[in-house]
């Protein structure tokens, strides 16, 4: 018989080792032994333990093991490759390290293949290491991580929303429409009225997407044109400067970035046309990454508290670690627009009014 492809029972729940135990007509200590112990077992027995743990998919989980016992004091999070550097995440991971620290934990860190979330490398990590739980991020459409570790009972923590699907377990994220909406608020308190909005394809990020409904939700709340003020790019600055060209074609004041890797697409294009980001487009990004204090001018950001992520993270951790059954936690951390010299007062009112009146 094949073997089943998630470990859970007819009814939906996880496979128990008693249920192995009832299939195979032996004890549960049987079942314990055959799994950590073989060589106590006589070799039909082992044979017949094991062929019920295949056939019901059963896999136990060594953090669920340990905690009976002891805690390991290791969390696992899971490195996945990107073709640039991404300073969002090492800040979070620095943030999640010492708050882990000062709750007497370690990071185990191990590599994730890229191309999205998978369960690569976690179900390895379970099998030879005595992790107590799991840190998760990059959690996007479709990803199978959240259900795979709930079914198995292993507590884990998101940094980021589940975006599609059934709730499951506890997460922390950052509202990045609070601070898309916060940015339109601002340009629009300096006179700006044709403000547009440079973000990732729809639907490939509910981040991206997050982001950019916070834009259309100002923009709407002012009365204020989206038509022909979106563009779609890939994260990468190339492809900004070619999408934020009909955006500027089409005379906006203003460009509100996704990220700061697109904010610097549009510098580009700016400064190819002659422009001057800040004095002829106001231009403000969003992750407030290293580089945007030093550019010249000064990139306006949209800043995720990280260092509280990482914090809230732990917490809920190992609140899930002590207490199973509780009540799944979410948190939506409001993010700060740090303002610098990208962004500049509009002069002139009778351009205000134009666009009022479109």
């Amino acid at each position: 018989m094949p073997r089943s492809s998630s470990s859970s029972s007819a009814k939906g729940g996880p496979v128990t080792l008693a249920m192995v135990a009832r299939r195979a007509g032996v004890s549960s200590q049987t079942v314990s032994n055959a799994i950590n112990s073989p060589d106590m077992l006589r070799p039909e027995t082992l044979e017949r333990v094991r062929r019920v743990i295949d056939e019901m998919g059963y896999r136990p989980s060594r953090a669920a093991q340990t905690l009976r016992t002891r805690s390991s004091k290791l969390i696992g999070y899971g490195i996945q490759p990107t073709p640039a550097s991404s300073p969002v995440l090492d800040r979070f991971l620095h943030a999640l390290s010492q708050a882990a620290d000062d709750a007497g934990y370690r990071i185990l860190l191990f590599a994730s293949p890229p191309g999205g979330p998978t369960l690569a490398g976690y179900e390895e990590l379970l099998d030879q290491h005595e992790v107590d739980g799991f840190v998760l991020s990059g959690t996007e459409r479709g990803d199978p991580r959240q259900a795979w570790l709930a079914r198995r009972g292993v507590p884990f923590v998101g940094f980021g929303r589940i975006w599609s699907g059934r709730q499951i377990g506890d997460w922390v994220d950052v509202d990045g429409a609070a601070g898309t909406d916060a940015a339109v608020e601002h340009l629009v308190s300096l006179g700006h009225r044709k403000i547009a909005f440079l973000g990732w394809e729809r639907g490939s990020s509910g981040a991206g997407d997050d982001r950019a409904e916070g834009w259309q939700r100002a923009m709407h709340r002012h009365g204020l044109a989206t038509r022909g003020r979106r563009a779609q790019s890939v994260n990468d600055i190339d492809a900004a400067r070619t999408a934020v060209k009909p955006l500027l074609d089409a005379g906006v004041t203003a460009v509100i970035a996704a990220s700061d890797m697109l904010a610097l697409g549009c510098y580009q294009t700016l400064r190819e046309r002659g422009a001057s980001p800040g004095l002829d487009v106001s231009v403000i990004g969003f992750d407030d990454s290293p580089t945007a204090g030093i550019l010249f001018p000064a990139l306006a950001s949209v800043a995720q508290p990280l260092e509280e992520v990482g914090r809230q993270c732990v917490r809920l951790l190992l609140a899930r670690i002590a207490t199973r059954d509780a009540v799944p936690e979410r948190l939506l951390l409001e993010p700060s627009l740090v303002v610098r010299d990208s962004v500049r007062a509009l002069g002139g009112g009778d351009a205000v009014e134009a666009d009022l009146a479109n």
